[in-house]
């Protein structure tokens, strides 16, 4: 990028082309750009990113004004620039590799080989730029014998293990595996794939050299198996789900109170004794059997019951304020509402107010969580409409002028959508 278009946030000096949707590539691009990429969004000219029809709901403006546009697609693509390309045409997939030699990082998540049709895989884009950071993200990766397999994420929480661990034991009710809320295999290889990007730019800015990096879904959540892929690998053993329990600490799961329920997380001896105090229970605190975590583990289906007969006896606040005062891990199960009404999350700011113009309101978003003393986080860009900053784009980055764009859309090839004619 030019000297005049850095700007002085971390990443003001790179330039991204991002040809993906969905979410895992969407999220790494996303976080990019919070930290000051120019992330250049190339959307199919009619349809967009297939999140813009994930709806209801759709993303509305403070104002109340609701946009085409669903909020799946809202949560990972502000801060960027869309551009509406018809790559499968030869004056599309022309204009790519034209916006690839200007960029620093060319980013895709088609199914593997499909660019290079369209003369648009790393090769190809090597050919023009040497120097380019070409990152691939795939459901099973670019080699071996499922590489052409399609995927969503439920797929890969299955095939990856994920699921096997997570859901409520097999000897109670409601037993069985079960995904985890949020598409966690997608989001884990977009934080990935952030993580190489920015570490091949590290390497660029020393070597001077370019490079190619392979993601998969698959290998990004096997890899999120931490401690329980590593016990399986020592001991030859599948680990079990525990429901909201956990298989090390106790007492660490959920309780019921009289008039809700809270969570509770002892994780030493020390932590158990004041959580005693707090129970008001010296029997408890006193006897041999649970003084240690061992003992604690072993006899779990003696201690829990009686732990649960004293929670339910009073109400959560009680519980809450009781093992605050003694330093004991609590916390109440919110919805979303109660989490953005936490006082801690508000003390973070991590709800934002993502700038749609001067007339247009503003996009309510979640906060990067990533703060800099120096080069602060910025929400510059609300999720755009489709094809929003084309004429922009051609015009800055490749020297188009008006004739020329207005032929290209006259055909078809791009879509340019005026800020005066986007639906907010």
């Amino acid at each position: 990028m030019s000297a005049e278009k850095i700007n002085s946030q971390a990443l003001g000096n790179v330039r991204v082309l991002d040809l993906t949707r969905v979410l895992a590539g969407p999220w790494c691009t996303q976080t990019l750009a919070d930290m000051g990429a120019d992330v250049i969004k190339i959307e199919h000219p009619s349809r967009g990113d297939d999140t813009r029809h994930w709806g209801p709901p759709y993303f509305r403006t403070t104002d109340g004004r609701e946009t085409r546009d669903a909020t799946y697609f809202a949560s990972a693509n502000r801060n960027k620039r869309s551009v509406g390309v018809d790559i499968a045409s030869d004056e599309g997939a022309e204009l790519i590799r034209a916006m690839a030699s200007h960029c620093d990082v060319f980013i895709e998540n088609f199914k593997v080989g499909d660019l290079k049709r369209y003369g648009l895989d790393y090769d190809s884009i090597r050919a023009i730029n040497p120097r380019i950071l070409y990152c691939s993200i795939t459901g099973y990766g670019q080699s071996g014998p499922y590489s052409s397999r399609p995927g969503y994420d439920f797929v890969f929480q299955a095939e990856g293990g994920l699921m096997s661990i997570t859901g409520e034991r097999d000897d109670l009710p409601g037993s069985g595996p079960q995904k985890v809320g949020v598409a966690i295999a997608d989001l884990t290889t977009g934080l990935y794939a952030s993580i190489a990007i920015l570490a091949a730019l590290n390497h660029r800015h020393i070597s001077g050299e370019g490079q190619y990096i392979d993601l998969a879904l698959l290998d990004c959540v096997t890899a999120l198996a931490s401690n329980q892929g590593a016990f399986h690998l020592v001991n030859d053993l599948d680990p079990q789900r525990w429901g909201n329990a956990h298989p090390a600490l106790v007492p660490y799961q959920v309780f019921d109170t009289s008039d809700g329920k809270i969570v509770i997380a002892v994780g030493n001896d020390e932590q158990w004794r004041r959580f005693c105090q707090a129970l008001g229970s010296k029997e408890l605190e006193e006897d041999p059997a649970f003084a240690r975590m061992s003992g604690r583990i072993q006899n779990r289906d003696i201690l829990l019951p009686r732990v649960q007969a004293i929670m339910a006896r009073l109400p959560c606040e009680h519980w809450l304020r009781e093992f605050s005062l003694r330093d004991v891990p609590n916390g109440r199960i919110n919805s979303y509402r109660e989490t953005f009404q936490h006082p801690q999350i508000i003390h973070r700011k991590m709800a934002v107010n993502v700038g749609c113009g001067d007339t247009d309101g503003y996009v309510r978003g979640i906060a990067n969580p990533i703060n800099f003393s120096a080069t602060p986080v910025q929400y510059t860009r609300a999720p755009s409409a489709l094809g929003r900053y084309t004429e922009e784009v051609l015009q800055q980055v490749l020297g188009l002028d008006d004739e020329r764009i207005a032929d290209l859309q006259l055909r078809g090839v791009i879509t340019a959508t005026t800020a005066d004619k986007e639906t907010p």
